[in-house]
């Protein structure tokens, strides 16, 4: 297996990255090539397509031993269910699958060439093993079943989020941001209201509190290096 790529974000540690790819979709990602596949033809035809599967890998989740049952954090961390029954990045093989908009392919300038994409969910740095087309009449499947993932994932918060702290985020990364903060980046087994929780975005740290379904934000600050 080559990595052919790594992806470029905001998401310099696991902490915040959205659950799954396409919630959120105010934020866009570049997927940088490493010789030799930085070639512009082996994106040929590329560009007639909207969408693309990432093949990834869990960088971060690397180990010795594999466990046939995992807790999924959505659940609240204490049930198990079976790993293949899961998108748990602690698998047998650490592998990632996710679908992101391609929203340009750019040709010209340092890098090039590379994609920029949207809807990742996916940390900076991460190796990308593999690209290939969505394909819409056979990748997409509306009448399927989406077992116990589908509750969790129709968890949303409120965000309130200061214009004292909001105008101290880029104006172009603010709607995304507030898109991953109404995912509740929280572990879903911690409720302390007076917890404050923090993770870096795009330079920054990003710290709020949540008190039932409303998530404030208390601070912006620069990042430690």
């Amino acid at each position: 297996m080559q990595i052919i790529a790594q992806i470029q974000n905001q998401f310099s540690t696991k902490f915040g990255i959205p659950r799954q790819s396409g919630l959120v979709t105010a934020l866009q990602s570049r997927i940088l090539f490493t010789p030799p596949y930085r070639n512009a033809d082996a994106l040929r035809g590329l560009e007639e397509f909207s969408h693309i599967w990432l093949i990834w890998q869990f960088s971060e989740a690397i180990r010795k031993n594999w466990s046939p049952t995992v807790r999924p954090p959505r659940l609240g961390g204490n049930v198990r269910m079976g790993v293949f029954a899961t998108r748990s990045p602690f698998r047998p093989n650490p592998i990632g699958l996710s679908v992101v908009k391609l929203e340009k392919i750019v040709y010209h300038g340092t890098d090039a060439p590379y994609l920029i994409v949207s809807g990742a969910d996916l940390m900076d740095g991460t190796p990308i093993y593999d690209i290939k087309p969505y394909l819409p009449h056979i990748d997409s499947h509306p009448e399927a079943a989406g077992g116990f993932a589908v509750p969790a994932a129709e968890h949303r918060l409120t965000v309130q989020f200061p214009e004292q702290w909001l105008r101290l985020v880029p104006a172009d990364l603010q709607q995304g941001l507030i898109q991953v903060l109404e995912q509740d980046p929280r572990p879903a087994y911690q409720h302390d209201p007076e917890r404050v929780y923090g993770f870096p975005f795009a330079g920054l740290e990003i710290r709020f509190v949540v008190a039932g379904d409303i998530l404030t934000v208390c601070g912006v600050f620069p990042a430690e290096p």
